[in-house]
């Protein structure tokens, strides 16, 4: 697999028209490395070839990405959280919109975890970040709601063949189409996708949703698409996996319009569980943005479309 932090141009073809993706950005990077020193309704799978228009998704090739073998432990790698879609802004060259999505990489795995609303949106901030689609080797979504599935047609329409996992209560017609084009996994119980990448399982009910739990040399990063079954709940799951303690929270934490009783009640969870650091964006709301900032200080990442945090040995 080619390394996204190489400088390169990167030619795709789309459905006869010709994608450019140029070299890197050459401009500062906005990252933030994590060191030991340092510190919504439900949608079918179709492409949007712009904001308000949709299009037939047809199945090419259906050959599903192989995955690399580990060669390392998970406590020696480095892991590079890069969120390309949030309604949230916090790279000036990128979009905005309503919606989550964030690329995962560790050893030569790349994950997206959640598609955001609109493919075309999708699709130019992972170009702007150099993300070619043809690196992602696993999709994982978290719920049902369009403004996380939205842009898997797009992405699916560049013609890549990503292993998808999503909630078993999925709805049969998304399942059959996404089936149709490429390998799924249905997700009940919590299990391992990866050596060290974890699904929590289904939680909640309306809507039904899973976080991805990442193992990694600082402790566990937990990833929320909005964590409407309650976010201190799908922590707690989290941090019964594995040995670790959770180090990183990120995502959407779907605290908009919530009142400051229950955000305090939530952020004395955190520091009960042991959570040391937090990045929250998507739906959690300024109000609990706020608090958490202050709550956490120096351990708060703000967060928005085009973050990047590296988490390093």
């Amino acid at each position: 697999m080619i390394c996204r932090h190489w400088v390169r141009p990167i030619i795709i073809t789309l459905t006869g028209l010709a994608f450019l993706c140029g070299c890197r950005y050459d401009g500062p990077l906005m990252v933030e490395t994590i060191t030991p020193s340092v510190t919504e309704g439900p949608t079918s799978v179709k492409p949007t070839t712009s904001p308000t228009a949709t299009a037939t998704m047809t199945p090419v090739l259906a050959t599903p990405t192989a995955l690399p073998s580990p060669t390392a432990t998970t406590e020696s790698e480095t892991v590079i959280i890069t969120v390309v879609y949030d309604n949230n802004a916090y790279d000036p060259r990128l979009q905005t919109a309503w919606g989550f999505g964030c690329v995962v990489e560790r050893w030569e795995t790349t994950i997206l975890f959640d598609t955001g609303g609109n493919g075309a949106i999708l699709l130019s901030n992972m170009a702007t970040l150099g993300i070619d689609p043809v690196e992602i080797d696993i999709v994982v979504l978290s719920h049902i709601h369009g403004d996380h599935t939205g842009g898997l047609g797009d992405l699916l329409a560049t013609g890549v063949r990503p292993t998808v996992y999503v909630p078993a209560s999925f709805p049969a017609s998304f399942k059959k189409q996404v089936r149709a084009i490429t390998t799924l996994h249905e997700v009940d119980g919590s299990q391992e996708i990866l050596p060290g990448i974890h699904t929590t399982g289904q939680m909640g009910t309306n809507p039904v949703e899973q976080a991805l739990v990442v193992e990694t040399s600082q402790g566990l990063v937990v990833i929320t698409g909005c964590a409407h079954p309650g976010l201190a709940e799908m922590v707690r799951r989290a941090g019964q996996i594995g040995e670790n303690e959770v180090y990183l929270v990120l995502g959407g934490f779907h605290l908009g319009g919530a009142s400051r009783s229950r955000i305090a009640g939530i952020i004395t969870a955190f520091r009960e569980m042991g959570v040391q650091k937090v990045a929250p964006c998507h739906c959690t709301g300024d109000q609990a943005i706020n608090m958490f900032a202050a709550e956490y200080d120096d351990d708060f990442i703000q967060n928005g479309a085009g973050k990047i945090v590296e988490i390093t040995p």
